[in-house]
């Protein structure tokens, strides 16, 4: 990992490998990193959120998988994000004080969605002191109100939350609120924080409005194309920029229709990298196998404009 170096670019949201009896596959993680450094041109992780099936695994899964990325990113990878969050307070204060000593590049939490806070200062209350037991490791928070319910506007929890929360960095600003994410923005004149977007078919809107990066989980399988928008932006060549998001839109939004999630999240990074990603736990279950053959024709027939 590269320690003080600004989270940024592109964050691959990563899978839980399962093995066919739906025990954790801690045996292609390896494989797994290298994949992504060296195919999908990303280097950076989200581990144990929510397309790694983050609360569906018990607290040593999470450590172990914890574990397993940071030993294996080493000198690989540029920050490891490990996602604590959890209903309990202390399970994930547990986690925090896991993923300082292993050497996590940061940490991010939800907010807990089963009794949810009602208002900023409950929900940075519970911030509060999951960060507090991780002092020296830059806290990410992890907006996705469309999953917890939890709809506190982030530009109004930004309002003295340094004076909170010493350690916050950032957001992983999962919803399609670009408003409130505009105010984010706004607010962070001094680009002291990373406001990284999480709805990965609408990134050129984010990056318009000022986002420093995503993280989601098409960077597992569609990492260098997305790259390649970021680069014609950044140009900026906004019509190349928008031909790559249009054409990624066109697989989402071809998939969504069949009924898409973590299950054919997995099911499609298998195809594409080749690395077994097993099947979800339950209440999930297998993507059919005609959504396997229709997903796969689909991203066969796309012809992105470098040519591939």
């Amino acid at each position: 990992m590269t320690p003080g170096k600004k989270l940024q670019g592109l964050v691959a949201a990563t899978i839980t490998p399962m093995t066919p009896d739906g025990q954790i596959n801690l045996s292609v993680i390896c494989q797994y990193v290298d994949y992504l450094v060296s195919e999908q041109n990303v280097k950076n992780v989200f581990v144990n959120g929510t397309t790694g099936e983050g609360l569906s695994l018990n607290i040593q899964e999470r450590k172990q998988l914890a574990e397993e990325w940071v030993c294996q990113g080493k000198d690989k990878l540029d920050h490891v994000i490990v996602h604590v969050g959890a209903l309990s307070l202390p399970e994930s204060q547990e986690l925090a004080r896991h993923a300082a000593a292993i050497g996590a590049s940061g940490i991010a939490v939800i907010a807990p969605f089963f009794f949810k806070p009602t208002n900023k200062d409950e929900l940075i209350a519970f911030l509060q002191k999951v960060a507090s037991e991780a002092p020296a490791v830059p806290f990410y928070y992890y907006h996705i109100p469309p999953l917890t319910g939890v709809k506190i506007r982030v530009e109004e929890l930004l309002d003295g939350i340094e004076e909170r929360i010493p350690t916050f960095q950032g957001v992983k600003f999962s919803d399609t609120d670009l408003l409130d994410f505009a105010q984010c923005i706004n607010k962070n004149e001094r680009e002291q924080f990373a406001f990284l977007y999480g709805v990965d078919e609408q990134l050129l809107s984010a990056l318009a409005i000022g986002a420093d990066g995503a993280v989601g989980s098409t960077y597992n399988y569609l990492g260098r194309k997305t790259s390649l928008m970021l680069q014609a932006f950044a140009k900026p060549d906004l019509a190349l920029a928008r031909k790559y998001q249009f054409l990624t839109g066109e697989f989402l939004n071809f998939v969504m229709k069949l009924g898409f999630g973590v299950a054919q999240t997995k099911a499609v990074m298998t195809l594409v990298s080749g690395i077994p990603m097993g099947p979800p736990r339950l209440p999930l279950v297998d993507a059919s196998e005609e959504f396997i053959v229709k997903a796969k024709a689909k991203l066969d027939s796309i012809v992105w404009p470098d040519g591939d």
